[in-house]
């Protein structure tokens, strides 16, 4: 995703989101039909506020493991966490 984030991707997935909420009625339709573009932008902007840290939550979090991959992926989300927590500052 990452690529989408510095190819101009999150601008595309944003019009298309809002293309599809001009679509499709609000309500629980909207919902399911518009939820892979919402968590598509969603996931774009994160990547490109905070590449590295991003990357490392995919990584380490992207499937079950061992002790120490579980431990990983906590502090993958930590440093995540902190990250977009500064940048809101």
């Amino acid at each position: 995703m990452q690529g989408e984030a510095t190819k101009g991707g999150c601008e595309r997935l944003h019009r298309a989101l809002c293309e599809c909420h001009k679509r499709v009625a609000s309500g629980p339709a909207r919902e399911s039909v518009c939820r892979h573009l919402n968590r598509a932008l969603a996931e774009c902007l994160v990547a490109d506020a905070c590449p590295e840290e991003s990357e490392s939550v995919r990584s380490f979090c992207s499937s079950g493991g061992t002790a120490l991959k579980r431990s990983q992926c906590q502090q993958a989300q930590l440093a995540l966490s902190v990250c977009l927590s500064s940048r809101s500052s």
